[in-house]
């Protein structure tokens, strides 16, 4: 089964129904399959074909949403980047993929030059207008569809997704044509009640997997997707009201923005039955205020990860049972949480998770890392995905994550989890963001390290800081030193570079430090 086998058969079946909405063009399942095909034509006289990849560095655009189906239907493989890349993390991108065609927007042309002059045997597309030697899209648009090539019968995979590389240089997981249809298109819809009456809004870019989460949620169930170009609160209400949106997925970050906009006015958002949350921790005080808001709404919020597809998922009314909790295992989903010792973790105890669902590849996990053979064997093992995050379960099956493995802070014989540290800071009301790491010390062996960016217009004292936190959490896990930042170093999908911070020699970082009580 394959992904734009499911398109066909919709607009087939469904020609004029409104499948995508973005930026003031509206295209039916007819339209979008017709304009598909024409487009992998074109790709295929650009010598695209079977497991060849096509780097996707464009902003939200019905663009983005038909090269990538038109790809799936040559059996080719979309490499989705977020063009908040420097064009060097970009150029490591395509040369990790070895990108045959390289799609982006006519405003990166200058910044894009040299990489496309380094990279002859690659061709590109341009969206939004011309640049001299680059095939404009709309020439695409115009092709002949022709007699397309025949995809290979044993071709699955139709994803290069890049984890955020926090830890090291950024990874390909290779995500086949199962891993989206079974993840989206059966489990999302039986454990969230999803179905082709929806209106889905994308407020996120469809780069990261959130977005293209929600897109494969619509096509795959014949569904109706509004996407954002760029998210905007005021944008936002507009569209759900003006659209009658039913679904909506965020994260946390864009709920807060979202409340003051829908504050003005709850009955703009009368249509909203489900929002689906992910990413960071969802803080119950913001939960609370947004079903005051929109009592009708139902929330889920899940846990899910780029190589493993969704793992847990917490109903509306666990919200509030377990707020702290990511929910117990989506039907179909093992979940074991393993000692150092590589045996079962008792309740309470922290371990490592490990996530199955099948052979890699067949079902929600993906098939592995491309061109990382040793990474692969290391994270794919006995059928087991090794996550590299910490948690334990409660009695009654729930899950909680303490930390990523590799943020653990070992400090006189105590293991400390940073996760824990950054939600006592960030609880502070003069905190935006936290991020804790371990520094050497001569005693200990290591002491915490807390990096703080202050709320605007407010900067509460270090000794302030580190009083609130004995407050929250032991003493011995208290920061021992905190550093004021202007903001934290972040890569292109916003998630802390930890290892930038670990990365300043603690002589310079010394001068700066507060020692806590």
């Amino acid at each position: 089964m394959r992904v734009e086998a499911v398109l066909a058969a919709l607009a087939e079946r469904h020609p004029e129904k409104t499948a995508v909405i973005c930026g003031g063009q509206v295209i039916s399942y007819g339209a979008l399959q017709q304009s598909v095909r024409r487009i992998a034509g074109a790709l295929a006289d650009l010598g695209l074909g079977p497991d060849d990849k096509i780097v996707l560095y464009l902003p939200n655009s019905l663009d983005v949403v038909q090269l990538i189906y038109a790809a799936f239907t040559l059996g080719a493989v979309a490499v989705p980047v977020t063009t908040r890349l420097t064009v060097r993390e970009l150029t490591d991108f395509c040369e990790d993929c070895d990108a045959r065609v390289l799609a982006f927007h006519k405003d990166q042309a200058p910044a894009l030059a040299d990489l496309l002059a380094a990279r002859r045997n690659m061709a590109s597309v341009v969206v939004g207008g011309e640049v001299p030697g680059v095939v404009p899209m709309e020439a695409l648009l115009r092709a002949e569809p022709g007699v397309l090539p025949a995809v290979p019968s044993d071709q699955d995979e139709c994803m290069i997704n890049y984890t955020s590389g926090t830890t090291g240089r950024a990874k390909g997981a290779i995500i086949t044509h199962a891993n989206v249809l079974i993840q989206n298109g059966y489990i999302h819809a039986v454990e969230w009640r999803l179905t082709s009456d929806d209106c889905f809004l994308v407020s996120t870019p469809l780069a990261h997997r959130t977005g293209m989460g929600r897109l494969a949620n619509a096509l795959c169930l014949g569904a109706t997707i509004v996407v954002m170009e760029n998210f905007d609160a005021a944008k936002a209400v507009e569209l759900i009201e003006a659209h009658g949106v039913t679904v909506m997925g965020m994260v946390p970050t864009v709920c807060r923005m979202l409340l003051p906009q829908v504050a003005l006015d709850p009955g703009r958002c009368r249509s909203l039955r489900r929002v689906l949350v992910t990413g960071e921790a969802f803080p119950v005080a913001l939960k609370k205020q947004f079903i005051e808001l929109l009592p009708d709404v139902k929330l889920v919020s899940f846990f899910a990860m780029t190589e493993a597809g969704g793992v847990t998922s917490l109903s509306h009314e666990e919200q509030f049972t377990h707020p702290a909790s990511v929910g117990r295992p989506t039907p179909g989903i093992e979940v074991r949480v393993v000692n150092d010792a590589g045996a079962e973790a008792d309740t309470g105890e922290i371990g490592e998770l490990l996530v199955r669902a099948g052979p890699p590849g067949a079902f929600t996990v993906m098939k592995a890392y491309l061109n990382r053979p040793e990474e692969t064997a290391a994270a794919l093992r006995d059928g087991w995905f090794y996550t590299g995050d910490l948690g334990y379960r409660d009695a009654d099956g729930y899950l909680y994550i303490a930390d990523r493995k590799k943020d653990m802070i070992l400090s006189g014989g105590f293991n400390i989890y940073s996760k824990e540290v950054e939600g006592a800071l960030t609880s502070h009301a003069g905190v935006a963001d936290a991020a804790v790491i371990g520094v050497a010390d001569e005693i200990y062996g290591e002491a915490v390290a807390a990096f703080v960016e202050a709320e605007a217009d407010t900067r509460p004292s270090e000794e302030e800081l580190i009083d609130h936190c004995r407050a929250m959490i032991a003493s011995y896990k208290k920061p021992k030193y905190i550093v004021f930042l202007d903001s934290l170093p972040r890569n292109a999908v916003g998630k802390t570079l930890k290892r930038e911070l670990a990365g300043l020699a603690p002589e310079t970082l010394r001068p700066l430090m507060k020692t806590g009580k």
